[in-house]
């Protein structure tokens, strides 16, 4: 598609944010007027589309694609958001281990234990440790915990953690990874951890080389969307 606007703006509308292009607001996929909770993220979604060429390139709009979602797909339907996310804490990669005289339970061990550590003391919650692949259920008090902190997200910050539970396969990690300070090479290799020991142990090919490149671009990229946010 041929770039169709000249100028792009940011102004405020409510308690909200928007872009527009040749005075014009933007719209979602899904029809809904697209705005946008703080200035900062506003000002992203703006320099997607002054970024823009002659001819448009609709994988350069990462922003506006999230954004799209926490408004048609995340805001109409809290509830059953909720109910995909509470699973990843049932099977949270970092209470499955080895067996303990396995060399990778140390390595689990040392990796995920200060994440686990630090979200049960921030929290006031237990969770349980797993030798093996059976499963086990997590405590009650700290699933309905949990969903108090899901509750208590906002929209974007909950379309943030569908993609980071997702990359990483751990409800502790996403919650984790929007705090403001999070860390996301130390969280990143907390979720890679199982793929990297394989690749000490029998190298790495270019594909999933690239695969672990771009999947550790959208755990940054929804960081970012949820810290964003907030700013």
């Amino acid at each position: 598609m041929k770039r169709f606007y000249k100028d792009v703006a940011v102004d405020q509308i409510g308690d909200g944010w928007r872009v527009t292009l040749d005075g014009r607001p933007i719209r979602t996929a899904g029809g809904r007027p697209q705005v946008v909770p703080t200035c900062a993220l506003a000002e992203a979604l703006a320099a997607e589309w002054a970024g823009q060429g002659e001819t448009l390139d609709p994988a350069a709009f990462q922003y506006r694609d999230l954004a799209d979602y926490a408004i048609d797909a995340v805001a109409p339907q809290r509830e059953t958001v909720l109910a995909e996310l509470l699973p990843y804490a049932e099977t949270d990669t970092l209470c499955y281990r080895a067996d303990p005289d396995e060399p990778l339970y140390k390595r689990q061990v040392e990796v995920w234990e200060p994440v686990l550590n630090g979200t049960e003391a921030r929290l006031n919650v237990t969770f349980a440790r797993i030798s093996g692949i059976i499963h086990k259920h997590q405590p009650a008090a700290t699933l309905e915990r949990l969903r108090a902190e899901l509750d208590a997200c906002g929209d974007f910050e909950l379309a943030a953690l569908k993609m980071l539970s997702s990359l990483s396969s751990s409800l502790v990690i996403a919650l984790e990874a929007i705090r403001p300070d999070a860390d996301a090479q130390a969280l990143w290799r907390a979720a890679e951890l199982e793929a990297d020991w394989q690749v000490e142990l029998w190298g790495e090919d270019w594909e999933a080389t690239e695969l672990r490149a771009t999947r550790f671009a959208a755990f940054e990229l929804a960081m970012s969307l949820a810290r964003l946010s907030r700013d």
